[in-house]
């Protein structure tokens, strides 16, 4: 065939279908499965949804239509079934995170983004005794001391801007949920609070590297900024090396938010590690215990990857159990019923002089659990898959008829779709948080992973809503 001027472009058109093409073809395993528009052809389609923020969204809408699987890009499938949680995310099932974490790698991988078995494994048994029983029991003594700092304010601004004829201050919870959040971690994480409670503004210093000059930053912002960005990126992590050179702002300012957030941890790591701050440490805390950790060679952990445990556990412990207390708040306000009999439940097992209650006083609350469950049931804190590739011929739920699907990568989602949530007669119109009372649901209808136990959520949840009903 002789090239011309005249026929480049029906070349380069040819070409083009063929790269789409070919490898749908190729993939003969995955056409049975329903996908919207061109997801099947390209990674595109889910780039865009992630773009526009409605990833979550029209990934629960295709559930919906099309039932337990969905194919949501040439090699992703989506699967809406709790059965298959345990399969895709269990310990040592085979499944490896896929390359849709590389996008969130920051200045060296975590525990959270690295892909490696054996290095997972290193890591995990690196942090595994920071989460004992014994450990977390150490560290009430700081989340005990946020929430009193969290009540304090709220009382200041109920006492200064509360209205005289209700007697009520009008404030966005949120707001201060992500300050107590950002707080404990803060505490646990790097050694000291944020201090934003104290403040009452989103503001963290941050280094890019330990010798320079303290900026400032509004932390909660940067923290957002920089999910968004990760999870659109790794729907299409060819795009990462190119992400800055894309002209739409969203990728500018969400990489720079990554690299603040990194500065954020830097600074604190820095100044908790310093030998005279260190000399005169007698805190057990997260970072106390990450130092005590050890690498592939035996030795401690080095600078880098210190600070990238410190800011794995500050990602993963901040705007998670912000966005969950808040929800809890939320559900028991807007919920007939519910707030006069957690008041109750509460005033029975807290005595009257004590504004924050210790975690032993409320752990046990059984109808404090099921308000929780209920919540987390109807309000998923992450409502994105994480992608897991799946092994050769690997099963993945007694309820899935499918064949073996070599070279796919697979997203189950962290809490059934929100379909099946919505099912039968636990729909969030008519939801009681009894519904999640493990005596009163049968297994099929518990939630598939319960929160932990030690989670901030049941005392600050107790907290708040106990106080407001004596303020």
């Amino acid at each position: 065939m002789l090239v011309t001027l005249e026929n480049v472009p029906f070349i380069l058109l040819a070409l083009l279908g063929a790269y789409y093409l070919v490898p749908y073809l190729q993939r003969s395993h995955l056409r049975d499965i329903p996908a919207p528009s061109f997801a099947a052809f390209t990674n595109f389609w889910l780039l865009l949804q992630a773009r526009q923020g409605h990833k979550f969204q029209r990934v629960d809408d295709l559930h919906k239509k099309h039932g337990k699987l969905v194919r949501i890009s040439p090699t992703q499938v989506s699967i809406a079934d709790d059965q298959a949680i345990q399969s895709i995310y269990g310990h040592g099932n085979g499944f490896l995170k896929a390359d849709f974490y590389d996008a969130f790698v920051s200045i060296r991988r975590g525990l959270f983004n690295t892909r490696d078995r054996a290095e997972h494994t290193r890591k995990r048994k690196t942090v595994s005794h920071t989460f004992s029983a014994k450990s977390i029991g150490q560290f009430e003594q700081y989340i005990h001391g946020n929430i009193e700092e969290f009540v304090k304010q709220w009382q200041k601004l109920s006492d200064l801007q509360g209205n005289p004829k209700t007697g009520y201050a009008s404030l966005d919870a949120l707001n201060w949920f992500n300050f107590l959040a950002f707080d404990i971690i803060g505490d646990l994480a790097f050694g000291a609070p944020f201090g934003m409670l104290e403040k009452g503004q989103d503001i963290a210093e941050m280094r890019m590297h330990p010798k320079d000059p303290p900026k400032y930053v509004a932390a909660v912002e940067v923290l957002n900024r920089r999910g968004e960005v990760s999870a659109t990126l790794g729907c299409m992590p060819s795009l990462i090396p190119f992400a800055k050179y894309i002209p739409d702002k969203f990728f500018s300012e969400g990489l720079q938010a990554v690299e603040n957030l990194a500065g954020i941890a830097i600074a604190r790591v820095n100044e908790r590690t310093k030998p005279e701050v260190i000399a005169n440490n007698t805190r057990v805390d997260l970072l106390a215990r990450l130092m005590e950790g050890k690498d592939g060679n035996g030795n401690n952990l080095g600078g880098p990857e210190l600070t990238a445990e410190a800011l794995t556990q500050l990602i993963a412990g901040s705007d998670t159990t912000s966005n969950t207390a808040c929800a809890i708040l939320y559900w028991c306000m807007s919920t007939p019923g519910v707030i006069p009999k957690l008041h109750k439940v509460l005033d029975e097992g807290i005595p009257k002089d004590m504004e924050v209650p210790t975690h032993a006083m409320v752990k046990d609350l059984p109808y404090l659990q099921w308000v929780i469950w209920e919540t987390m049931r109807i309000h998923s804190t992450s409502a994105m898959g994480l992608p897991r590739e799946i092994p050769r011929g690997a099963p993945l739920s007694s309820s899935l008829d499918t064949p073996s699907r070599p070279a796919t990568s697979s997203q189950c989602p962290a809490t059934p779709s929100t379909a099946q949530r919505r099912s039968g007669d636990l729909t969030p119109s008519s939801s009681s948080p009894s519904a999640g009372a493990p005596s009163a649901s049968p297994p099929a209808k518990r939630p598939p992973s319960s929160p932990l136990a030690t989670d901030p959520a049941h005392v600050s949840v107790a907290m708040s809503l106990r106080w407001n009903s004596s303020s």
